[in-house]
């Protein structure tokens, strides 16, 4: 995922007036029907009640589709730290159709790593992102914002992809909304969450980390975390790309950002449906402009060019400068064992739901034993994915 509201009017089944009652003096079935009558107007005031969320830490690990194979090998040999999983692979069409990002060459090799993740008996809640052809699209999404038949369409094809595939839920990364989208994304979370629920399924809802409800621009006003908690499973807070890859080099995730970002969201979120975007990667800046690194590629680096790494203690991040053939300065900052235990630390302490872990390919192996010993987890049974 990456990382780059009006307060929720909750419907509520208002309570009907009784109607008037004919008087039957001495009789006990007056008092009868007043008692039955109250009973219900008790029960139709009370608003639909949000998803029962299971209790227990959850670890996601979120598998972009060109890391899927490592990835999902990855996963399965460390099963006892993870207990769900979501491959990032599909995507939106120019019309608002669901598309898969992968192409059909390479359908038979993702339906093997599928079969492993279900043989290993994790859960599956594969990713649906506002991605047209490669690229992050806003207007497909847009039109069926603002359209009541095209999103009534589109939450019946969600749906019947879950059910179709036997997914155990889906997780929805629409990104980069405007303000004016706010109540519009809103309605369809809440809808599709019904919808959903209603098949024994489950919604998790990527968001942008924020530290206010009004964030730092108009993709942060989009998303009303509140209203987004009320209908949500899971509500993923990406926590990360405080740096990326136009700024100026520095950390991807600092932890006290991180903290901040945990303190907005439980003020408004139920602990129990949070689940923290953890980055396990990093950018290699040159020349203003950043390029993503694994973990793998970053101890490559550094060694290659024979430089000390640094660990920011405030932050808690890593990071090295080197310079390069053509005499240019590399900065690069990233994430390993460290880094990511502190994130994992913050997470536990905060009382939250669990982490999801943004796998792009080749973490430091460290990482897994440190998530076992901070947040280990339950494994699911019976679920479907």
């Amino acid at each position: 995922m990456a990382n780059k509201t009006t307060r929720p009017r909750l419907r509520s089944v208002a309570a009907q007036p009784v109607a008037a009652l004919r008087r039957r003096a001495g009789s006990v079935w007056f008092l009868a029907l007043i008692g039955c009558a109250m009973v219900l107007a008790a029960v139709m005031a009370v608003p639909r009640p949000a998803p029962v969320v299971p209790s227990g830490t959850v670890v996601v690990a979120s598998l972009p589709f060109w890391n899927l194979g490592n990835g999902t090998a990855t996963v399965v040999q460390n099963r006892t730290a993870v207990n769900e999983v979501s491959p990032w692979m599909y995507g939106l069409g120019d019309d608002g159709r669901l598309t898969i990002q992968y192409s059909p060459a390479q359908a038979t090799e993702v339906a093997g790593h599928l079969q492993r993740l279900r043989e290993a008996q994790i859960p599956i809640v594969p990713s649906l992102a506002n991605i047209t052809e490669g690229n992050w699209s806003y207007e497909p999404v847009a039109r069926m914002l603002h359209d009541p038949e095209l999103m009534r369409r589109h939450v019946f094809e969600i749906v019947e992809l879950v059910k179709r595939e036997n997914y155990a839920g889906i997780d929805i990364d629409y990104e980069n909304l405007r303000a004016g989208d706010r109540e519009q994304f809103t309605r369809f979370v809440t809808d599709l969450g019904r919808a959903l629920h209603a098949e024994g399924k489950t919604l998790s809802v990527a968001v942008f980390a924020k530290t206010s409800d009004a964030g730092y621009d108009e993709r942060n006003v989009a998303q009303d975390y509140a209203a987004i908690g009320q209908v949500a499973d899971q509500v993923r807070l990406m926590g990360y790309d405080f740096h990326w890859g136009t700024s100026r080099p520095g950390p991807v995730a600092p932890v006290g950002w991180i903290r901040d970002v945990l303190s907005y969201a439980t003020s408004v979120v139920p602990r129990e449906r949070i689940v923290l975007g953890v980055p396990l990667y990093g950018y290699d800046w040159v020349d203003g402009q950043g390029t993503s690194v694994t973990w793998l590629q970053a101890f490559k680096l550094a060694t290659e060019h024979k430089v000390p790494t640094f660990y920011d203690a405030r932050t808690q991040s890593p990071w090295f400068a080197y310079t390069d053939a053509q005499g240019r300065r590399h900065e690069v900052w990233f994430e390993n064992t460290a880094s990511s235990k502190a994130k994992f630390e913050a997470a536990r302490g905060s009382g939250i739901r669990g982490v999801y872990l943004w796998m792009y390919g080749y973490e430091d192996t460290g990482t897994w034993p440190e998530l076992r010993a901070s947040l280990p987890v339950t494994k699911s049974r019976g679920r479907n994915g």
